[in-house]
């Protein structure tokens, strides 16, 4: 298939798995049967995680353990392994050197790296490829809930204000925030006004929109594509978009709903410019990404509906309890909602 045929999703799917390949070259032969093995049920951004962190985990074996090259070790080398040996791994982690670089981990980046170690033991397993499962009898780091950040009402406007009215700028930015002015407007009320991810956004098309229903498709995790509705609000904020773009002298084949000044599909490092140059006059002290934009607007969905379901349901989490964990605000209402449901004497207020 030519590369122009390509779309998003394909066209990353391919760099994934080129990236993956400077990891796997370096790990034993058996990794490579179990990528092969786990590849219709993970994406390949999962995949290219596993392969890093696995190239940690073999380089730790490599230089602590087994005294020999990562991709000598055996599968009689992984059989001698005990429970104590990943204990002291994810002991490592918290602060280790590789390729000359130092690294650290929190919890959280340790829960991952195991995860990547028990989905190899899983499969070599159940392959009968090793006598036991070492990696099933240790524990995940107890992870520790991070405060939720979101926009207030008022933040919101200063951050539309800041689009709309960039005067803190310099001149040159606010001269190049003319020409950029209806897409990043466009970008900032679809993350406010949908909730949806960054990686869905940057991989929106121009035929993913139907405007005379208000929807558009986007293409989840696990790639389910699902169809959003948003508002007038946000219809309008899009429609500025789309005359300013249909002005530009744009390749034919470019599809991408979101441009750069380069006439190409806007990166996600870009969009997170985007979102950050912008948040830093609404709100300094908070440190605003696109994800901070889907809490706020998961926030105020859920204000307005009351509904953990929905608000699960529209920002395409499978269990509501993430839903429930990524929005504090949902808890402390919930409790302010049932502060008087219960009463103690029966007396008439």
């Amino acid at each position: 298939m030519a590369n122009q045929s390509l779309n998003f999703y394909q066209k990353r799917d391919v760099q994934n798995r080129m990236k993956m390949a400077k990891y796997t070259s370096q790990l034993p032969d058996f990794c490579f049967d179990y990528f092969i093995g786990i590849e219709n049920n993970t994406s390949s951004l999962t995949r290219y995680n596993y392969s890093m962190d696995l190239y940690i985990f073999f380089n730790y074996l490599s230089n602590y353990l087994f005294k020999k090259n990562a991709n000598q070790i055996t599968l009689s080398d992984l059989n001698l392994l005990k429970a104590k040996d990943l204990e002291q791994y994810l002991s490592y982690l918290s602060y280790y050197e590789l390729d000359g670089k130092m690294y650290k981990n929190d919890e959280k980046g340790k829960a991952r790296k195991l995860s990547a170690i028990r989905s190899l033991f899983k499969y070599l397993f159940n392959h009968d490829l090793i006598i036991s499962n070492v990696a099933s009898k240790i524990q995940t780091p107890k992870i520790h809930d991070k405060e939720i950040i979101r926009l207030d009402e008022t933040e919101v406007s200063r951050l539309i204000n800041a689009v709309e009215t960039p005067y803190e700028f310099t001149q040159r930015q606010q001269a190049y925030n003319k020409n950029t002015f209806e897409r990043d407007n466009a970008i900032i009320t679809l993350f406010l006004g949908t909730g949806i991810r960054i990686s869905e956004l940057v991989g929106l098309n121009l035929d993913s929109f139907d405007f005379s229903e208000n929807a558009f498709i986007v293409t989840r995790k696990g790639g389910n594509r699902t169809m959003l509705y948003f508002s007038n609000e946000v219809a309008y904020a899009l429609k500025t978009w789309l005359e300013k773009r249909s002005t530009l002298n744009l390749p034919e084949e470019e599809t991408a709903m979101f441009i750069s000044l380069q006439n190409k599909r806007l990166s996600i490092r870009a969009v997170e410019n985007l979102v950050k140059k912008f948040a830093q006059i609404a709100s300094p002290l908070k440190n605003i990404s696109p994800h901070k934009l889907r809490s706020t607007y998961g926030t105020n969905l859920y204000k307005e509906t009351k509904d953990i379901y929905i608000v699960a349901d529209v920002l395409g989490h499978r269990d509501v309890n993430t839903t429930k964990r990524h929005y504090a605000a949902i808890s402390e209402d919930m409790r302010k909602n049932v502060a008087n449901k219960v009463k103690i004497h029966n007396i008439d207020e």
